[in-house]
Protein backbone atom coordinates (compact mmCIF):
# COMPACT_ATOMS: atom_id res chain seq x y z
CA UNK A 1 0.00 0.00 0.00
CA UNK A 2 2.59 2.83 0.84
CA UNK A 3 4.06 1.85 -3.11
CA UNK A 4 0.59 3.06 -4.03
CA UNK A 5 1.24 6.13 -2.18
CA UNK A 6 5.05 6.70 -3.21
CA UNK A 7 3.21 6.58 -6.84
CA UNK A 8 0.37 9.37 -5.67
CA UNK A 9 3.35 11.35 -4.80
CA UNK A 10 5.35 10.94 -7.61
CA UNK A 11 2.31 12.12 -9.44
CA UNK A 12 2.07 14.74 -7.20
CA UNK A 13 5.58 15.86 -8.11
CA UNK A 14 5.00 15.47 -11.92
CA UNK A 15 1.86 18.08 -11.54
CA UNK A 16 3.69 20.67 -9.68
CA UNK A 17 6.88 20.43 -11.97
CA UNK A 18 5.02 21.34 -14.84
CA UNK A 19 4.05 24.65 -13.14
CA UNK A 20 7.76 25.32 -12.60
CA UNK A 21 8.84 27.37 -15.82
CA UNK A 22 12.36 28.14 -14.97
CA UNK A 23 13.02 24.37 -15.22
CA UNK A 24 13.74 22.85 -18.78
CA UNK A 25 11.89 19.73 -19.85
CA UNK A 26 15.23 17.85 -19.43
CA UNK A 27 15.52 18.48 -15.75
CA UNK A 28 12.32 18.02 -15.24
CA UNK A 29 12.51 14.38 -16.57
CA UNK A 30 15.97 14.39 -14.42
CA UNK A 31 13.77 15.06 -11.46
CA UNK A 32 11.15 12.64 -12.07
CA UNK A 33 13.03 9.51 -13.26
CA UNK A 34 15.61 10.46 -9.91
CA UNK A 35 12.48 10.11 -7.77
CA UNK A 36 11.14 7.32 -9.30
CA UNK A 37 14.71 5.45 -8.84
CA UNK A 38 14.46 6.54 -5.34
CA UNK A 39 11.30 4.80 -5.22
CA UNK A 40 11.91 1.78 -6.40
CA UNK A 41 15.60 1.21 -4.91
CA UNK A 42 13.28 1.53 -1.30
CA UNK A 43 11.00 -1.24 -2.97
CA UNK A 44 13.83 -3.13 -3.87
CA UNK A 45 15.15 -2.93 -0.47
CA UNK A 46 12.30 -3.94 1.39
CA UNK A 47 11.76 -7.13 -0.27
CA UNK A 48 15.25 -8.17 0.09
CA UNK A 49 14.53 -7.25 3.50
CA UNK A 50 11.54 -9.21 3.86
CA UNK A 51 13.08 -12.52 2.29
CA UNK A 52 16.01 -12.36 4.90
CA UNK A 53 13.41 -12.06 7.30
CA UNK A 54 11.82 -15.26 6.29
CA UNK A 55 14.67 -16.99 6.26
CA UNK A 56 15.74 -16.08 9.30
CA UNK A 57 12.57 -17.34 10.84
CA UNK A 58 11.99 -20.27 9.14
CA UNK A 59 15.81 -21.19 10.38
CA UNK A 60 14.72 -20.43 13.87
CA UNK A 61 11.37 -22.37 13.81
CA UNK A 62 13.27 -25.21 12.10
CA UNK A 63 15.92 -25.24 15.23
CA UNK A 64 13.16 -24.86 17.79
CA UNK A 65 11.46 -28.21 16.53
CA UNK A 66 14.44 -30.22 16.89
CA UNK A 67 15.95 -30.35 13.50
CA UNK A 68 20.06 -29.77 12.89
CA UNK A 69 20.73 -27.08 11.02
CA UNK A 70 24.06 -26.84 9.20
CA UNK A 71 25.64 -23.03 9.42
CA UNK A 72 29.14 -22.12 8.81
CA UNK A 73 30.19 -25.78 8.18
CA UNK A 74 28.88 -26.42 12.15
CA UNK A 75 25.98 -28.63 12.75
CA UNK A 76 23.45 -26.74 14.86
CA UNK A 77 21.23 -28.59 17.36
CA UNK A 78 19.07 -27.58 20.14
CA UNK A 79 21.48 -29.96 22.36
CA UNK A 80 24.64 -28.05 21.71
CA UNK A 81 23.53 -25.11 21.19
CA UNK A 82 20.55 -22.19 22.39
CA UNK A 83 18.92 -19.60 20.88
CA UNK A 84 19.27 -15.73 21.57
CA UNK A 85 15.62 -14.55 20.05
CA UNK A 86 16.74 -11.06 20.17
CA UNK A 87 20.14 -11.02 18.01
CA UNK A 88 19.15 -14.74 16.28
CA UNK A 89 22.10 -16.21 17.31
CA UNK A 90 22.72 -19.73 18.30
CA UNK A 91 25.23 -19.21 21.55
CA UNK A 92 27.27 -22.44 22.91
CA UNK A 93 26.12 -24.38 25.74
CA UNK A 94 28.51 -24.79 28.45
CA UNK A 95 30.38 -28.10 28.66
CA UNK A 96 29.78 -29.08 24.76
CA UNK A 97 32.13 -29.03 22.52
CA UNK A 98 30.73 -26.09 20.97
CA UNK A 99 31.34 -23.81 24.04
CA UNK A 100 31.52 -20.50 23.28
CA UNK A 101 30.66 -20.43 20.15
CA UNK A 102 28.74 -17.75 18.29
CA UNK A 103 26.90 -18.59 15.22
CA UNK A 104 24.36 -15.74 13.47
CA UNK A 105 20.96 -17.59 12.37
CA UNK A 106 21.32 -16.00 8.69
CA UNK A 107 24.44 -17.72 8.05
CA UNK A 108 22.32 -20.96 8.03
CA UNK A 109 20.88 -22.90 5.18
Amino acid sequence: MAYLYALVVLALVFGILHYFTELTTRQKGAVALTLAFVIFAGYLYNTHSADEQEKILSVVKDFQNGKTLTCMGKDINSSNYTLSIGTYTFIGKENTPSSGDMVSASSCQ
